[in-house]
């Protein structure tokens, strides 16, 4: 993956967890500075750039849509099943990427979605495993659901973005 492939993979990315309350404002801020930096370049994207930490939080919403339709991304739409799709997949890359632990992502999964959401299924039974695991402290047991973790973690990671063609 080239650099601006992998600005405009992590600016996706970044923009699926803030539009369903997994990641801030300011996050995507920085990501839009360091896709600038990677060579991604379009008008939007350096005004969404250039957001201070206070601007942020109450101009995101407005700035983000324009800068990822220019880059030919997509903000899906908020509350959609796909925004969680997209969400969930950015968690299982971020886990892959060492910025989560295994029984962290999964617990944040089974929290936010529960069992309602089909994709996440074997996510959830993975952390109803590690929660029956920390009465026992099995650490050999805990090792395994740590390595299915990681193997259903890829799988997620694996799927395409969704086409740019969704539109918020």
């Amino acid at each position: 993956m080239t650099p601006t492939e992998s600005a405009a993979s992590a600016l996706q990315d970044h923009a699926a967890l803030w539009r369903v309350g997994e990641g801030c404002a300011t996050d995507v801020v920085g990501t839009a500075c360091d896709a600038l930096v990677a060579g991604l370049d379009s008008p939007a994207l350096r005004i969404l750039a250039a957001c201070t930490r206070a601007e942020a939080d109450y101009d995101v919403h407005d700035l983000l849509p324009p800068a990822l339709d220019e880059l030919g991304l997509t903000l899906l739409p908020a509350g959609s099943e796909a925004a969680e799709e997209a969400a969930v997949r950015a968690l299982a890359r971020r886990m892959l990427a060492g910025e989560l632990a295994p029984w962290d992502l999964t617990h944040r999964i089974h929290h936010r979605y529960g069992h309602d959401l089909a994709l996440t299924a074997r996510l959830v039974e993975l952390d109803d495993a590690y929660g029956m695991l920390e009465a026992e402290c099995g650490d050999g047991a805990v090792d395994e659901v740590s390595a299915a973790v990681t193997v259903e973690a890829r799988r997620l990671a694996g799927r395409p973005h969704v086409a740019a063609d969704t539109r918020a």
